[in-house]
């Protein structure tokens, strides 16, 4: 009431004197939390926030061990019977050809409208844009090998896959992908972390919207300047493969199939709702200390269930069919982790959100380099 009474003062002139300095009544407000728990705890009620917000300047550099071994390593020991899930999908490679044939099929049809005609580029976006998206999480599905049994014969599906991306992508894909897992958030190995040049240069909203707009090609050039990798012979095989059908493709039907084929590329890693993901999985929210998120909203039904993230990197063993089953497993373990209730309002609100930017991501020193600053300290010691 006292203060109501000030803020009213004298007509709509409000006597900033009683604020201590404050130059506004939104200064030091932070926005509304933008995650979820779905079973609140004392440590955190899924209402207010859990820390105070990240330093804008600076990565969040953390000094534990990422948390999905040790995850993983107490659910087996609570849930032995989780092993039953682990294991290939037979399903996986019809969902492939029926993709694959539907993105070849549209590009067969589209090659009689312009490139910049309303009819191409809605359908580019609405329909390629969300079949190459589900075509690059096939790819991440069988970078695990769960399509088949055997290596060679998920890697030659995986190039199938490939061939509607319109560029080769799975061979450096897969390498780049294991050392993700194997590795997360170790700074100069993870080339899924955002470099110190994009947090110089992005870490605004104009910066924020144009990584958001233009992400599909950080994820595809980052890793290049990041940790060059040794090309091997499916490095050569994804090239020749693709850059055959390429040929054959705008040889055969013109370039305008081919221009599908990249368009849809381009959205999937854009401002589409699928897109989504790429930020909701590492990216810190909230100031939380959490540095994996997932998903369970219905548009995991067209990206082979890649928002039950936090799932996935404590099992990456267990196929996409199946993380639902170990997150009703073990809800004691994922049920109290936020999670993100919808991927389009994710890139919104890493647009629009001061409290979260190409800034928040959890890093930690590379395991190689921790042991050599150690190595080197211990040395100083004794002499």
């Amino acid at each position: 009431m006292a203060v109501q009474s000030i803020c009213k003062g004298t007509g709509s002139e409000i006597d900033f004197s009683y604020f201590g300095g404050a130059e506004s009544f939104t200064e030091g407000k932070r926005s509304l939390r933008r995650t979820t728990v779905v079973s609140p705890s004392e440590q955190d009620d899924g209402v207010s926030y859990p820390g105070p917000p990240q330093d804008p300047t600076e990565f969040l550099w953390i000094m534990t061990e990422e948390p999905h071994r040790s995850r993983r390593m107490a659910i087996m020991k609570a849930h032995p019977e989780v092993t039953k899930l682990m294991g290939y999908e037979p399903l996986t490679k019809y969902v492939v050809l029926a993709v694959v044939s539907l993105q070849l099929y549209l590009a067969m049809y589209l090659r009689h409208f312009h490139p910049l005609s309303f009819r191409f580029l809605f359908l580019a976006y609405t329909v390629g844009g969300t079949t190459n998206q589900n075509l690059f999480l096939a790819i991440h599905e069988i970078t695990h090998n769960l399509a088949f049994k055997g290596i060679n014969a998920n890697k030659a599906l995986a190039v199938f896959a490939n061939l509607p991306i319109g560029v080769p992508y799975f061979a450096a894909f897969k390498k780049y992908h294991i050392e993700h897992h194997k590795h997360l958030g170790e700074d100069g190995i993870d080339t899924d972390l955002p470099t110190n040049f994009e947090l110089l240069c992005l870490n605004n909203v104009l910066g924020k919207t144009f990584f958001a707009t233009f992400q599909i090609f950080f994820y595809a050039l980052r890793p290049g300047f990041v940790r060059m990798q040794t090309p091997t012979r499916w490095h050569l095989y994804n090239v020749i493969v693709q850059l055959l059908f390429d040929y054959v493709l705008v040889r055969t039907f013109g370039i305008r199939p081919l221009l599908y084929l990249l368009f849809s590329s381009f959205f999937a890693g854009s401002l589409h709702p699928c897109a989504g993901h790429f930020i909701a999985e590492h990216y810190v929210w909230d100031g939380l200390n959490q540095e994996t998120y997932s998903y369970y909203g219905p548009l995991n039904i067209l990206a082979y269930n890649v928002g039950y993230h936090n799932e996935h990197h404590d099992f990456p063993s267990i196929p996409w069919t199946r993380l639902p089953a170990l997150r009703a497993l073990a809800p004691e373990f994922y049920d109290i982790l936020p999670s993100h209730p919808s991927w389009p309002m994710v890139i919104v609100n890493f647009i629009r959100d001061k409290e979260v930017g190409i800034f928040a991501r959890a890093k930690r020193i590379a395991k190689n380099n921790k042991q050599k600053h150690e190595s080197s300290n211990s040395s100083s010691d004794r002499e």
